[in-house]
């Protein structure tokens, strides 16, 4: 079923559909603009490149992972490696100083390079090779162990950063996304897929800002704010490429007779 409004777009001056359609394509690309300013604010937050659910899972819950290599150690491996030699890797795994005294001449033989050198280098190089030795993990320079040496505890943004982000952005993107609506009503194309599409979108935005707050007691509720999030941007995406359509659009006979 088409558009009957008795308020079309189609039947405004074509300079006029075309200001229409210029103002919406700065908003998407301005949206655009804003998806990556948002991957880049969150990037590494969990010292991994590249944005990861942890990054945003720190962002609004926080992210406490112990580091693989004190688990490994405090697990027992490797089973050969002397008590003292593992309390002292320990205690340095869990100091201030992990870079500093990785390989630090002031320790002798008790660095940690040292010993990571002496007991780990067998199974944990890239060239390793035959059973029980771990290629995948290696442990020959820092930038390796450094991976695995450094816990993780990314703290959430506080509350009044939450509110005050929320406070500007609810608002407009709602604001958005009516206009929007209203100008995907007038156009030439089904209402029963454009009301489909605004629907979508609006249940999107709400579960994504409902999502900042549930997001700090429920940790998992973040993939909601990633899926929520993804809705509102390909709903507006999607309205805003149908008005634009309209817009350049001939007229047609209907809207040169009204």
């Amino acid at each position: 079923m088409s558009n009957t409004c008795s308020l079309s777009i189609r039947s405004l001056p074509y300079l006029f559909r075309l200001g229409i359609a210029s103002l919406i394509i700065t908003l998407l690309g301005g949206y655009v603009v804003s998806g990556l300013h948002l991957r880049w604010h969150y990037d590494n937050r969990d010292e991994t490149p590249g944005l990861t659910m942890n990054d945003i899972i720190g962002a609004y819950h926080g992210v406490q992972t112990p580091s693989p290599l004190i688990s490994a150690l405090e697990n027992g491996h490797p089973d050969t490696l002397p008590d003292t030699e593992r309390t002292t890797l320990l205690d340095w795994l869990r100091s201030d100083r992990v870079s500093q005294d990785y390989d630090n001449l002031d320790l002798g033989e008790d660095a940690p390079s040292e010993l990571i050198a002496m007991s780990c280098l067998d199974c944990h190089t890239r060239s390793s090779s035959g059973a029980n030795t771990h290629p995948e993990v290696p442990l020959e320079y820092w930038d390796d162990i450094q991976k695995i040496a450094i816990s993780k505890d990314i703290q959430p943004a506080g509350i009044d950063i939450v509110a005050t982000s929320q406070h500007t952005h609810a608002p407009m993107m709602a604001i958005v996304m009516l206009v929007l609506a209203l100008l995907g009503a007038m156009t030439r194309f089904s209402n029963r897929i454009i009301g489909f599409v605004v629907f979508v979108t609006g249940i999107g935005l709400l579960v994504d800002m409902a999502g900042w707050w549930i997001t700090r007691e429920v940790a998992g509720f973040a993939f909601a704010i990633v899926v929520g999030g993804g809705l509102y941007a390909i709903g507006t995406m999607l309205i805003g490429c149908i008005v634009i359509i309209d817009c350049v659009l001939p007229a047609g006979n209907d809207a040169s007779a009204s």
